[in-house]
């Protein structure tokens, strides 16, 4: 290795004394007890399960034992090689106050202290009135049930995932924030608006469409003749019938896309994060499960394949058929994001943002169901108030155990595995993730670290599965170079074993925007080493330190920083503001 290399990484460590002083302090505040569990990494494939436990009144069950536990995979039994109670299980305390001009995605700073949880409002899958209702729910609960010290970040999806409110204790600011958001109709949705078949009353085509079993021309002037009930031409029933179908189903498509990037964005938030997080998604339709195999087929599904089902309204029948073609175009995405969840240790509690009324479709609900049982969560659907699955949610946390174990199938296939966990003990009820997708990105053919940094770049979330600190020395005329130096936990990063010691490889970048949001300028610089044994233990012990120079534009004020592990694409960033003065 060149030593002028290593001499420009190691010697950084004068100008880092800063840095250097905060993690030792952070070190010193941390007992044995408040080191949280690990993250589940691709690279060891450790199987993380959270599990909760509860008695029939659905209090917390504390003081079980790793014994007490019988978990099995597929059918056979796992050796438990991590267990953390419920009172070890959280998040770190929170760490000092960060110095002026240094920021950190790290745990302490993110969400120290109490459990993570947060409240997702689904603008893209909730219809604007039930938008409203949700909100006023959600009004109610800060107002009258949350309690000062529970911290929760409230995000919103619409054409993609937003911040409402980051982090908190405070629930005045979760107020304010929930009384600003303001319901919107959905992204993307279709033109139609289906309704129930009417028999009688006037036409009106462009906002209802009745299914008959009409998709050709007419053959004759008598059919050409021929009308509906509602006295439209059958043929022209049929054209309509036929472009609400594909409007409804593109609806569907583009919000099935965008909730797939949610997931995406939640897992890089969430997953440096130790510990289970609970994500309340208020929403009246999640358009997927996540679990597309062996599943039977919904109501919607089934009346696609029976001839007799030929006056439904056109969602259902669109609904029908996209759900059948998703089940297996869709199978590659929903085993990504199942495998980011499980990774990320995020578990859903889908709350119906529609609440307590007879006219439903219970497929949808459904799927709710579906979505908390894959996740280890829990459905809250038909409730007057929503607000009962968010208390819910938090009271959970104090009841996780987590059991971590090295599958005994050590082929990463990419293929479901069941999990079932087993307490010995009468009485109990358990509530964890059913089971996993043995997916190792790397191994994916096409697989580019690019995409996922590109992706965490754009996030309105920061990322945190790499953690790092970061110092920003902007120039005091505004108009010279920018320093950045960064300080990675090397505890997040992965090694390999190579001739001389480790290798490592990893890409720190350092991206400007205007303050309208646009990307200005991009810099990146590569540390792809094989380190000896005496470095390698240095960068463990005091991070991996290097240092960027940027020139931005005059109009750049913010820049996004980030650093991402080579080998096994995960990614951590930083929002810092660009000062001048």
């Amino acid at each position: 290795m060149p030593r002028n290399f290593l001499r420009k990484l190691l010697t950084v460590v004068g100008s880092f004394a800063m840095l250097a002083g905060l993690n030792a302090a952070l070190a010193q505040q941390t007992s044995d007890s408040q080191v949280p569990p690990p993250t589940i990494r691709v690279t060891t494939h450790l199987v993380l399960v959270d599990v909760v436990v509860t008695d029939k009144q659905g209090k917390s069950v504390l003081g079980l034992k790793p014994d007490d536990f019988t978990l099995e995979e597929s059918g056979k039994k796992q050796q438990i090689s991590l267990f953390v109670t419920p009172e070890q299980n959280q998040p770190p305390a929170p760490g000092p106050t960060l110095p002026p001009g240094i920021y950190s995605n790290r745990a302490q700073y993110r969400s120290p202290g109490s459990p993570i949880t947060v409240l997702l409002l689904d603008a893209c899958n909730t219809q604007f009135k039930d938008q409203a209702y949700a909100r006023l729910q959600m009004l109610k609960f800060v107002r009258e049930q949350y309690k000062p010290g529970q911290r929760m970040a409230v995000f919103t999806l619409t054409d993609s995932l937003h911040v409402l409110q980051d982090f908190t204790t405070d629930p005045q600011l979760l107020y304010t924030a929930l009384r600003g958001y303001v319901p919107q109709e959905r992204p993307f949705a279709s033109s139609v608006q289906p309704t129930s078949p009417v028999t009688t009353g006037t036409p009106t085509p462009s906002t209802t469409v009745t299914s008959l079993d009409a998709s050709a021309p007419p053959a004759n002037e008598a059919a050409a003749s021929a009308t509906n009930v509602r006295g439209l031409p059958l043929f022209m029933v049929a054209g309509l019938q036929n472009f609400a179908d594909a409007a409804v189903s593109y609806d569907l498509e583009r919000r099935t896309g965008i909730t797939f990037q949610a997931l995406d964005a939640l897992a890089r938030a969430l997953g440096g994060l130790p510990g289970r997080k609970s994500v309340i998604w208020v929403t009246g339709d999640l358009p997927f499960t996540l679990n597309p195999e062996n599943r039977t087929m919904t109501d919607d599904e089934l009346s696609e394949d029976l001839p007799s089902f030929n006056t439904r309204r056109v969602d259902e029948h669109s609904s029908g058929d996209y759900a059948a073609t998703a089940r297996t175009a869709g199978a590659e995405q929903i085993r990504e994001a199942d495998a980011r969840l499980s990774a990320a240790q995020i578990a859903i509690y889908p709350v119906d943002a529609r609440g307590l009324s007879i006219n439903l479709n219970q497929d949808s609900q459904e799927v709710m169901r579906e979505m908390a049982r894959d996740t280890g969560g829990r459905a809250y659907v038909n409730e007057n108030e929503i607000r009962v699955g968010v208390e819910r949610a938090l009271e959970d946390t104090s009841a996780t155990y987590t059991l971590g174990y090295y599958a005994q199938n050590k082929k990463w296939d990419g293929k479901y595995r069941a999990i079932k966990v087993k307490v010995d003990r009468q009485g109990l009820d358990l509530q964890n993730r059913r089971g996993y997708f043995a997916v190792d990105p790397t191994q994916e053919k096409g697989y580019k670290p690019s995409t996922e940094v590109a992706a965490a770049l754009s996030d309105a979330v920061p990322a945190t599965q790499v953690a790092f600190s970061a110092r920003v020395l902007p120039s005091p005329d505004g108009k010279g170079k920018v320093g950045v130096d960064f300080l990675v936990d090397a505890s997040t990063l992965s090694a390999e074993d190579a001739s001389g010691g480790k290798k490592m490889n990893v890409v720190f970048y350092a991206t400007s925007f205007s303050k309208n949001g646009k990307m200005m300028g991009n810099v990146s610089q590569k540390v792809d080493r094989t380190f000896d044994s005496n470095t390698y233990q240095q960068i463990l012990q005091h991070g991996m330190m290097l240092h960027i120079d940027l020139s931005p534009r005059s109009d750049v004020t913010q820049l996004r920083l980030a650093v991402q592990d080579g080998r096994t694409g995960l990614v951590g960033t930083i929002d810092a503001p660009l000062k001048t003065e």
